[in-house]
Parts: C-alpha cells; sequence; structure tokens
C-alpha cells in the first residue's frame, strides 16, 4: 500500500492495482479476500441509492427526505442530465442515512453520498457496466486511507473539510480512474478536490447529520467530477496533493470546537437554525 499520494502518483499500473497489491501483502489476504467486501459494498451504495429516489419518507429529525427525489422528478432546464443526476444520487445515499437506512461510510455517514454520486452518477450518464466500478473504489479506499494517516477524518476533529474534503478526494480519484486516466492524474484530482475543501465548517443544525449535510453531499460529488475533468485535462493541482492534505491538518487544529460538529456555531446558530433544531429534537424524541 502506498505510505503517501506522491508514492500513488509514481504507480507505474493503473494506482488501484498499487493500492490492491500493497494490501494483499500488509494483510496477507489473497486478492479475492480484499476484493469480496468491496464488491458488497458497491451492492449496498446502489440499493441506497435505488431506496434514496423512491421515496419522499422523512429523516429521523423531519428536515430532509425529500430533497433527492424531487431533484430526480423534477425538470432539467440546464439540459445537464450528469449535473443532476449525479446530485440526486448523492442526496438519496445521504437521505437514506438521514432515516437510518443502510449506507457505506465513505469515509463516514456524513460524506457517503459523495463517492457514489460522483462514480455511480457518471458510469451511468456514459453506459459503463457496473463490474468496471471495483477497482476505483479499490483507489478511492486507498486514498481515503493514505488521507486518515495524517489527519482524524472525522468532522468533530477537523470540520467537514475532514470528511467531505475526504470524500471529494476519494471520489475524484475514482472517477478519473474510472475514465482511464492515469495514476498522476488521480492524486492531482484528489489534490485538486482537497485543497478546494479547505476551511469548510462542520455545522449541523441540532446536530443532526442532515442540513446542510444532505444537498452538501450533493454539491461536492459534483465537486469531485469538476476536479476529475480538470485532471484529465491536464490541470495539475501546484501544491502536491500530500502538502494539501497537511495543509487540512493544520486548518482542522485551528478551528475552534463550535464550528466542529457541535452544532454551537454556523449555521446551526443561526435564528431559523434554532427553530429547527427545537423542531426536530421534538420529532426525534416522540419517533424514539
Amino acid at each position: 500500500m502506498p505510505e503517501t499520494l506522491r508514492e500513488l502518483a509514481r504507480c507505474p499500473r493503473t494506482p488501484s492495482r498499487c493500492v490492491l497489491e500493497g494490501e494483499v501483502a500488509a494483510s496477507g489476504r489473497s486478492e479475492e479476500e480484499v476484493l469480496a467486501p468491496l464488491r458488497e459494498r458497491l451492492r449496498v451504495m446502489r440499493a441506497s441509492i435505488e431506496k434514496g429516489l423512491a421515496t419522499k419518507a422523512p429523516s429521523v429529525a423531519g428536515m430532509v427526505g425529500w430533497n433527492a427525489r424531487t431533484l430526480w422528478e423534477a425538470d432539467d432546464p440546464l439540459q445537464a442530465p450528469l449535473l443532476k443526476r449525479v446530485q440526486a444520487y448523492a442526496m438519496a445515499v445521504n437521505e437514506e442515512n438521514a432515516r437510518m437506512g443502510r449506507i457505506v461510510a465513505a469515509p463516514t455517514a456524513g460524506s457517503a453520498g459523495t463517492l457514489p454520486g460522483a462514480l455511480f452518477g457518471v458510469a451511468d450518464h456514459l453506459g459503463i457496466p457496473e463490474d468496471r466500478l471495483l477497482m476505483p473504489v479499490v483507489l478511492a479506499a486507498g486514498v481515503g486511507q493514505i488521507i486518515s494517516r495524517t489527519i482524524f477524518i472525522a468532522g468533530a476533529s477537523g470540520g467537514c473539510q475532514a470528511e467531505i474534503g475526504s470524500s471529494a478526494a476519494m471520489a475524484a480519484a475514482a472517477v478519473v480512474e474510472l475514465l482511464e486516466g492515469t495514476a498522476a492524474q488521480a492524486v492531482h484530482a484528489a489534490g485538486l478536490a482537497l485543497q478546494n475543501t479547505l476551511g469548510l465548517v462542520c455545522d449541523p443544525v441540532g446536530g443532526f447529520v442532515e442540513v446542510p449535510c444532505v444537498m452538501r453531499n450533493g454539491f461536492y460529488a459534483v465537486h469531485a467530477v469538476s476536479a476529475a475533468q480538470q485532471a484529465l485535462a491536464g490541470i495539475e493541482s501546484p501544491i502536491p496533493a500530500d502538502e494539501v492534505i497537511l495543509a487540512m491538518a493544520s486548518i482542522g487544529r485551528l478551528l475552534p470546537p463550535e464550528l466542529k460538529e457541535t452544532g454551537e456555531g454556523g449555521l446551526a446558530q443561526t435564528p431559523t437554525g434554532k427553530k429547527l433544531a427545537k423542531r426536530a429534537l421534538g420529532e426525534a424524541e416522540a419517533e424514539g
């Protein structure tokens, strides 16, 4: 398993192959033993997309639940089917999470929609068969593992940049691999995605992973696709991706506790945010 994104960028083969071979060597498991659970995770991702798009049932706190299907069924005035698909897929997954449905933390539950939104969205848009998504997911896991060696991937430790930033980096690299880009392009995509999430705070209304989290996954799934498109065009991250990770860790340490998943700052402390939280807490208690 490559220790750094710089090392991954130098992979002479597809980057997922270097990740897979490294995991086999480190764990002592066979390739099939490593890949089998990832196939199951792909199945769960697809199921959470389909379930999320099929219902408008409210979440536990009642703040979300209808957004993904609303977007999916709406007219497309921009005539941008990929944009619409990627957003709807990502929000579908996170609304399933908010309903306490089954999702894949990628790398966290709060950022679970970004990777499947980008990866499945691009694949379905281009008619790419699902069996080609396995190795891009291997690469996404490898990128997430490298990031996690430097900073905890959690809003409580580094703000939302640590969650949605990491998921966007993972998704961007995965989309590059899906579209047959090089290892260097995949790493540049990850760096581009990550550097443009720096400083993003974690301010969930009422402490629930609903507002702004569901829509944020829709936005950053598109962000990941944009990073992949730029990297595939030959645009490179001016700051090496490993240095971007270090910058994110530094910023995470500087963020005050109020902006790290406590619900004590940002959107959560706006007048409307407080009203929504009060209503949501009442609905959650009634549900319980």
